[in-house]
């Protein structure tokens, strides 16, 4: 019953929103507006699950004595903002929101000014001209680099019309054979799932 019912659920609403997507009219909008709004309420339910994983396995490390300082500082934040936004509000003004321009997002800049340097130490190794694959990834990455500043421009006055031609053409077509890929990597796992071949959301290797 435990594996049962979550498979035998998955293949029923599987087939009836892959046999609403193909369907037109009234019905079948209504039914999918109505799957969509309960798809809303699953997830957050689901957003609560995470919550509380979080917080179970931060008081098991904090119970071990690994890394108290920054486990303790986020259970603080878990526990303090949502207590705000139900005293406060979320109104401008409010302590919530205060919080949140004065903590989260600087917070959130600093994470992205480092992901900033992860970016340039992985593209200066990927730009190693080692062979030929990587010698044409590092001259139209100059290219593109050298087009996109307004010095490039002035040296090079038609270095913005090959620019665009690299974006407009080898770069849509190469994104176009991922997005492919991604598409049918989606509806493998989608149909393995409706038909129970895959089981790890049951905990299931």
């Amino acid at each position: 019953m435990r594996r049962g019912l979550p498979i035998a659920l998955s293949f029923i609403f599987g087939m009836l929103l892959l046999a609403l997507r193909f369907l037109k009219g009234a019905t079948a909008s209504e039914a999918s507006v109505f799957l969509i709004d309960y798809w809303q309420i699953i997830f957050t339910f689901g957003l609560l699950v995470g919550v509380a994983a979080f917080v179970l396995t931060t008081i098991k490390k904090l119970s071990r004595r690994e890394d108290v300082f920054y486990d303790s500082v986020l259970l603080l934040g878990a526990a303090v903002m949502p207590v705000l936004a139900l005293w406060g509000g979320i109104k401008p003004g409010s302590p919530f929101l205060w919080m949140f321009e004065n903590i989260q997002v600087p917070l959130q800049s600093t994470i992205f000014a480092l992901l900033a340097f992860f970016l340039t130490s992985a593209a200066f190794r990927g730009f190693r001209a080692r062979n030929a694959p990587s010698v044409v990834l590092l001259v139209t990455g100059l290219i593109v680099i050298i087009g996109r500043v307004p010095l490039g421009d002035f040296l090079f006055p038609n270095v913005s019309e090959l620019v665009f031609w690299i974006r407009e053409f080898p770069s849509s077509a190469a994104k176009s054979a991922l997005l492919v890929g991604i598409g049918l990597g989606s509806a493998t796992t989608s149909l393995r799932v409706i038909f129970g071949a895959e089981r790890t959301y049951l905990g299931e290797r």
